[in-house]
């Protein structure tokens, strides 16, 4: 039967008796164990509510982190920015062959949400922040032990750890004050950012981030006499029809004749635009004399973000303001791809419409991928899990990877 931490019985070591339960038959020992370790912590944090409107809970998040830490002597240092905290731990230089990205905030969601349960039955760890991403602040922590106590073994200390962590705690409003801030602090050949993905597929393409807020002016009046004002919907409806045909791919109707589609990994690799807030007026018996749209656009590496914005601009009357403008995520020539793919068989690369904090490793030429556990899609729904059997051919590729950096000082 299913176990929830308001259950007297559900303990860490009741975590982590269910996660040995549900793991794939012929890990090793000490893999297995290392997995329900990891279970059971996954567990703890996910019982935190470490939400951007709750910071003194994120805080509370970032202190367990940390004492975990401690208690496992891997070296760690803590850095704050406008009230959020990061934490780098592993080598204790911040230089290494690798780098594992992870972030402990979570989107907010029903109470019951954060009470974790596992389905064992399913072999499924239900609850917020159980695929993003709370498990692999887990997987990064007990994967940094393991690399410690292989070194412990042969007589080397933390300073031969082949391994930097970044764990931060605003992924969720954007990494600005989290990763943005704490990559440039590290030195490493190769980042997994442990958040997305599946053990199937490495991403190694995440499309940029450009959000726009579209202005339309018109005239006010009374409802009743609509024919002496302007109503400023009528416009800003021109305006978002006279921009559809600068997305082709979303729009193949009202696309250009003789325009040829640009190379595609997938059939929605193209740049879209989706319009996800939309106001207008005060009261119903009024004609609005301004209308305002929140705009959505997503740019692959066959676009220009900056000439986006410029023919968005010249198509529409209003006014067109741009708030956020992101770098895509592309992984880049490296080595270390084909390293990990060789400890991972049968896994594939693939690319992702969302975006990540991997998107920072861009502007620092670091190179990189987003890879991870298995949720079937079911991050930022009231359904988020995690299929605890997917951690197994992560963890032992990562292990793995790690034990070949150490051995080969790359």
């Amino acid at each position: 039967m299913p176990q929830s931490a308001a259950d007297p019985a559900a303990t860490p070591a009741r975590f982590a008796e269910q996660a040995r339960a549900c793991l794939p038959s012929g890990l090793d020992g000490t893999t297995a164990e290392d997995i329900a370790d990891m279970v059971a912590l996954t567990a703890r944090l996910m019982a935190i509510r470490s939400t951007a409107s709750r910071p003194a809970e994120v805080a509370r998040c970032a202190d367990v982190i940390a004492a975990w830490l401690a208690d496992n002597a891997i070296p760690c240092i803590r850095m704050e920015h406008e009230g959020v905290p990061s934490l780098l731990a592993g080598n204790p230089a911040h230089a290494a062959p690798l780098a594992l990205l992870v972030h402990f905030d979570v989107v907010d969601g029903a109470d019951e949400l954060f009470t974790p349960r596992i389905d064992t039955a399913e072999g499924v760890l239900h609850g917020r922040g159980a695929i993003d991403d709370k498990y692999a602040v887990a997987l990064a922590l007990v994967l940094c032990r393991r690399c410690l106590r292989d070194l412990a073994a042969r007589g080397r200390g933390p300073e031969a750890l082949p391994l930097v962590l970044v764990i931060t705690g605003d992924e969720e409003t954007g990494g600005r004050n989290g990763a943005f801030r704490a990559l440039p602090h590290i030195r490493a050949d190769f980042c997994v950012a442990l958040d997305g993905g599946s053990p199937g597929s490495v991403i190694i393409k995440e499309k940029g981030v450009i959000d726009l807020v579209l202005t339309a002016k018109g005239k006010s009046a009374h409802g009743a006499r609509p024919w002496l004002g302007e109503n400023a919907v009528d416009a800003l409806v021109r305006d978002y029809e006279a921009l559809k045909p600068l997305f082709p791919g979303l729009y193949p109707a009202l696309a250009t004749p003789g325009t040829p589609p640009p190379p595609q990994p997938d059939a929605h690799w193209h740049r879209t635009m989706n319009l996800g807030l939309l106001h207008a007026g005060t009261a119903v018996n009024q004609v609005p004399a301004e209308a305002v749209a929140h705009l959505d656009v997503r740019y692959t590496e066959h676009d220009d973000p900056h000439r986006i914005v410029a023919d968005m601009r010249a198509a529409v009357r209003g006014e067109l303001a741009v708030t956020r403008l992101e770098p895509l995520f592309v992984t880049g020539d490296t080595p270390w791809l084909d390293r990990l793919l060789r400890h991972a068989p049968g896994t594939a690369t693939g690319c992702a419409h969302g975006a990540s904090d991997a998107r920072f490793l861009t502007d620092l030429s670091m190179a990189g991928v987003v890879w991870g556990a298995e949720g079937e899609t079911s991050q930022h729904t009231d359904s988020e899990h995690l299929l605890i059997p997917s951690l197994a051919p992560v963890y032992e590729a990562l292990l793995a990877l790690a034990r070949e950096a150490a051995e080969t000082g790359a």
